[in-house]
């Protein structure tokens, strides 16, 4: 697909004159289609997420290739915009050997069935883009989980501001305050301090310091703040991004945050 960017208001995407691209891909969800194929949906950084159908995608040569959060090199060929293009691909990085390790499988299995779930085709979200790989690549290169989850957690958040559902962590709702801000909104995703709490505390979600402190505190946070992190924004993500495919994909999730937990019991 060669893009053909066009002049647009701010907040709207450009549209795409899909011929064919051929561009590095994340491989974020796979799905059977007939007998031998599949229908992959990846992610790219000019286009942002787009589906093709691989021929031969279920055979035993391309089923090791066709992992989610694989990067490969995509080329995706349709005569129109509105037709499901034809992919074929080549592996530039593989992440298969994670399928082993139930943690960094479950964070990775998650992070891409989200970005496939949330975001919408055929735009381009450079900044998530990134930020998935840099997940991806700490998943990897990380000895255990608290080397990747704050990352995971600020992907969450990023996503969530990239599709217009953004908290708002940077005053208190309540009283205008910058500093002292403990907890947050489910209603409205605005901070609140301590002060602009009091009385309404059990009705709030907690707010992690990595989060609060605008990223200036760098020590490592505990788990008991990385669980209050992945607790708020599921709550943020699970009524924003899932409201029509929430079961299914929001069991990769549930999955991830029940290891993490039993991880550090």
């Amino acid at each position: 697909m060669v893009v053909e960017r066009i002049a647009v208001e701010p907040g709207l995407a450009y549209e795409a004159s899909m011929t064919n691209l051929s561009a590095s891909a994340i491989v974020c969800a796979v799905r059977p289609h007939g007998e031998h194929g599949a229908i992959v949906r990846a992610l790219t950084a000019e286009a942002g997420l787009l589906g093709g159908y691989v021929q031969g995608g279920r055979s035993s040569r391309m089923r090791p290739v066709l992992i989610p959060g694989n990067v490969v090199r995509g080329t995706f060929r349709a005569r129109t915009p509105d037709q499901l293009a034809s992919l074929s691909v080549e592996l530039v990085q593989s992440r298969g050997p994670l399928l082993g390790e139930p943690l960094p499988a479950a964070a990775i299995d998650w992070a891409c069935a989200l970005t496939a779930a949330a975001l919408p085709e055929g735009y381009p979200y450079p900044a998530v883009h990134s930020a998935l790989s840099a997940v991806l690549d700490a998943v990897e290169a990380a000895p255990a989980a608290r080397g990747w989850a704050v990352a995971l957690v600020r992907y969450e958040l990023l996503l969530l501001g990239e599709l217009g559902f953004g908290l708002d962590l940077s005053e208190c709702a309540a009283t205008g305050a910058r500093e002292g801000l403990a907890y947050v909104s489910p209603r409205t995703g605005r901070a609140v301090s301590v002060e602009g709490a009091v009385g309404h505390e059990h009705k709030l979600l907690p707010l992690p310091r990595f989060l609060s402190d605008g990223g200036r505190d760098m020590s490592a946070p505990d788990w008991d703040d990385i669980l209050a992190g992945l607790a708020l924004t599921g709550r943020f993500v699970e009524q924003s991004l899932l409201t029509e495919r929430r079961a299914d994909v929001l069991a990769a999730r549930e999955r991830l945050v029940e290891r993490l937990k039993r991880a550090v019991a």
